[in-house]
């Protein structure tokens, strides 16, 4: 036998699913298990049961979001003015990443797309060859998610014309994030178990989990065990010793230091990136408060040192001291290891630099409900599930990696170091094409689109050498003139548009 057919030993069909921890990722697979899997036939109902102890904390903090975080809602069925209240949501149209190339620059990120796209030839190509030119005016003047979060505005639009779409994600307090999907949860029948896990009960001679054993004794059986016990890895590490795969190498900060602070009186509808001198600093504004931290290398930087940064950055009063997250950037080496499948920070870690946390405890949970094993777990689900994991989290990776390598900073030894390190293949040839000609392939389980590799790019000055051929089409004064006249109409919406607070007031049934 095999390691692999030995890992695919789980033969019997999957009744009763464990979950271990509760937070955002925990409490998130079991909303999602039990809507999903609760529409199963009577015979075939799976019962889910959360085991969480009040004793051993979260790491809740301000959370930003990517759009995809409205299918969750959407799948749950949640009203979004009720999201917004029992969260402390905000809107969040884009990350404003700040000293990234160089001091006193800064970009925006945004979930939109500028100008108009043509068959075979994006916008990016056509304000290529504008520039060339010299015809003035910025990339981002053609994107409604920047004209809005730049002027503090925001509804969702609505129309056919999809020149002014503006996709737009939260932020909100994670802490009450994982209090409103518990509610959620046990309202669909999710059994909640308060305790701490002492043991591990597995089976002789092929090593599955078979039970938890809690410190008074009391077991959890189960047929799939989801690890979302966060970074110790309680099942997917500690039981089953499944190794790690450390990125440090590329991604070098290992800590982060965070603490709340009040709220601006205007809250702003974007994520703040701001970079320092061995890191860098977010802000997350809040309906309640802000949400403030500094992720950090401690090779270049030592924890007073941070603490300097961060308080002496802060624009509003602290509400409590700081507190120090540890991490190491990388991946476990395999996320579904015989019959435990991990979940959020078990997983692997990749610092929030661009919100893809709890988007990848989504899309984990996503990929194990297309490949559920029903009727027991395969070598085949387990390695395809593995597959897409490793390639999902290597590509958000190399996208994290863009953002430090492509800096052109010289003010510290950090930032120099990152500069003139090697970078991933794939990475390395993106942008190879993209600095030729502009050119950009789209990879499979990428959550980044074209837009969002033209922004970060061009935002941290990888400017296209040239352009696409049928960008030649129109004469320079028809592409000057179609320039002015896009610019215009991607303005169009925003006088009619309210201010992000009045809308906020609005959904939540305040006075405006």
């Amino acid at each position: 036998m095999t390691k692999t057919q030995e890992d695919a030993n789980v033969t019997r069909p999957i009744r009763k699913v464990v979950i271990l921890g509760g937070g955002t990722a925990g409490w998130m697979t079991a909303a999602l298990l039990a809507k999903v899997l609760g529409a199963t036939t009577q015979e075939r109902k799976i019962a889910i049961e959360l085991v969480e102890s009040d004793d051993i904390g979260i790491i809740g903090v301000g959370e930003a979001t990517i759009p995809p975080i409205q299918q969750v809602n959407a799948v749950l069925g949640i009203d979004e003015a009720e999201f917004l209240r029992e969260t402390k949501a905000t809107i969040k149209l884009a990350i404003r990443f700040e000293n990234w190339g160089a001091i006193g620059e800064s970009y925006y990120h945004t979930f939109g797309a500028a100008g108009r796209n043509l068959p075979f030839c994006s916008f990016h190509h056509f304000w290529t060859r504008a520039r060339q030119l010299g015809i003035e005016g910025s990339y981002w003047d053609f994107d409604l998610n920047y004209l809005c979060a730049r002027g503090g505005k925001f509804a969702p639009t609505t129309g056919n014309d999809p020149i002014w779409d503006m996709p737009y994600a939260y932020h909100f307090d994670s802490g009450l994030y994982g209090q409103f999907l518990r509610r959620y949860s046990e309202k669909l029948g999710v059994v909640r178990t308060e305790g701490k896990v002492r043991d591990v009960q597995r089976a002789a001679g092929v090593g599955d989990i078979m039970a938890l054993v809690l410190a008074d004794g009391r077991q959890v059986a189960g047929d799939l065990f989801i690890d979302c016990s966060g970074g110790r890895g309680v099942l997917i590490q500690q039981q089953l010793g499944t190794g790690y795969e450390d990125w440090s190498h590329w991604l070098p900060c290992d800590r982060a230091m965070a603490v709340p602070s009040q709220r601006h009186a205007q809250t702003a509808p974007f994520t703040r990136s701001i970079a320092h001198g061995a890191g860098w600093q977010w802000q997350i504004p809040l309906q309640h408060r802000n949400g403030n931290g500094l992720v950090y290398s401690s090779r270049f930087c030592s924890d007073d040192e941070a603490a300097q940064v961060l308080l002496g950055h802060l624009e509003t009063p602290a509400l409590d001291e700081p507190r120090i997250i540890h991490f190491r950037t990388g991946r476990a080496r395999r996320q579904w290891n015989r019959n435990v499948v991990a979940i959020g920070l078990s997983s692997g870690f990749l610092e929030p630099l661009e919100s893809t946390s709890i988007y990848l405890i989504q899309s984990a949970i996503t990929r194990l409900l297309h490949l559920f094993p029903h009727d027991g777990i395969t070598a085949d689900l387990i390695g395809e599930y593995n597959r897409q994991s490793q390639i999902e989290m290597e590509l958000i990776r190399d996208f994290i990696i863009l953002h430090y390598h492509a800096n052109q900073r010289r003010d510290s030894a950090f930032w120099r170091d990152l500069r003139q390190m090697e970078v991933p293949e794939r990475l390395a040839r993106k942008i190879a094409l993209f600095s030729a000609n502009g050119t950009l392939v789209q990879d499979q389980y990428d959550i980044f689109m074209e837009p969002s590799w033209v922004q970060v790019l061009m935002g941290q000055g990888i400017l296209p050498a040239d352009y696409h051929p049928l960008a030649d089409g129109p004469s320079e004064e028809q592409l000057r003139r179609q320039l002015a006249q896009l610019a215009q109409l991607k303005a169009r919406p925003l006088d009619q548009l309210p201010s992000h607070d009045d809308y906020l007031q609005r959904c939540l049934g305040q006075p405006a």
